[in-house]
């Protein structure tokens, strides 16, 4: 495994304990308005990559119904723990937790009818083979949805933080986190065409999320990506970036920080579109039916060497 993934994977599987807490309630509103976005219809069937707790999957498998299905694939498995006990709280049976990469996935070109990745894009090594890999994986008519952070994510607070950080382990601060080059509209959409996605939809959002205290800050911290700057620290270490930090939010009075972000959608063209000759159209719509048949029949494939783990009876980095 690549050791950016690697690490992302041990990052994401710590946030565990938090990443479902109020104070983090971002990532359930943003993975449901990039569902909302797309318009599932019933029966549809999705793939989440890097689906983390289900914050996108859950609402998917909820939009595409009992006819549908919904396949959410992380590496982080301590995540998709959190997503499956989800999913059978609310009687989700049509979503599948699987644990793995997702550029390991051998499914048939145009198995999925949309495929979605929400904040996980930039945590793949190379983010244009990786696009394209799944861009492949969309349907005529499918849509991919690729959601990122825009800029200065987590402002005010995040400098508060970093500045705190600087002062107890200079050598942890960061001058560069991986979404930083994907903060704009132009920079995804051109993500997007070199991965042969071409007439994308592509929109800057402004948003913010409001702390209830600035304890709810480190709660953030302890949540999402931060984790690994957290954990790369002893105890007095993060006590006393913890004290430097919740003091500048409180002195500050710090009460909203931003969550901008940058909403992206493409849709394939239909294979009427594409057709060249009735007949070359119909072995298109056979072979396509044929992969999906075989697709919903049975497991998917990895390239050999990946592992693949299915998580929970019966079936958040990927």
């Amino acid at each position: 495994m690549h050791d950016a993934k690697r690490r992302a994977q041990e990052t994401y599987n710590a946030t565990a304990d938090f990443f479902d807490d109020p104070a983090l309630g971002f990532w359930d509103r943003f993975g449901r308005a990039t569902v909302d976005r797309l318009e599932l219809p019933p029966g549809a069937i999705v793939l989440d990559a890097c689906a983390g707790s289900g914050a996108s999957a859950l609402p998917a498998a909820g939009r595409v119904g009992p006819s549908g299905k919904v396949v959410a694939v992380d590496l982080a498995d301590n995540l998709l723990a959190l997503a499956r006990a989800k999913a059978d709280r609310h009687g989700l049976g049509n979503l599948e937790t699987r644990h793995g990469d997702i550029e390991a996935l051998d499914y048939p070109p145009g198995a999925f009818d949309a495929v979605i990745i929400v904040f996980g894009v930039f945590f793949l090594p190379d983010m244009a083979a990786a696009t394209a890999a799944l861009w492949r994986l969309v349907g005529p008519g499918g849509q991919l949805a690729v959601t990122t952070w825009g800029p200065r994510t987590f402002e005010p607070a995040n400098s508060e933080f970093w500045d705190a950080v600087d002062r107890v382990r200079p050598d942890l601060t960061r001058a560069y986190n991986p979404w930083d080059s994907l903060t704009d509209p132009d920079a995804v959409g051109a993500l997007l065409a070199a991965a042969g996605a071409e007439q994308a939809r592509v929109e800057a959002v402004a948003g913010s999320h409001t702390l209830r205290s600035p304890e709810d800050f480190w709660t953030i911290v302890r949540g999402s990506g931060y984790r690994a700057t957290h954990d790369a620290m002893s105890v007095g270490e993060r006590d006393a970036v913890r004290a430097r930090c919740l003091a500048a939010i409180a002195d500050r009075q710090i009460t909203t920080i931003e969550t901008n972000v940058v909403y992206a959608q493409a849709t394939k063209p239909h294979l009427a579109d594409r057709m060249v000759g009735e007949d070359a159209g119909k072995s298109v719509v056979e072979e396509a039916r044929a992969d999906r048949k075989r697709w919903v029949g049975g497991e998917p494939s990895l390239h050999p060497g990946h592992e693949f783990y299915t998580v929970g009876p019966g079936q958040s980095t990927g």
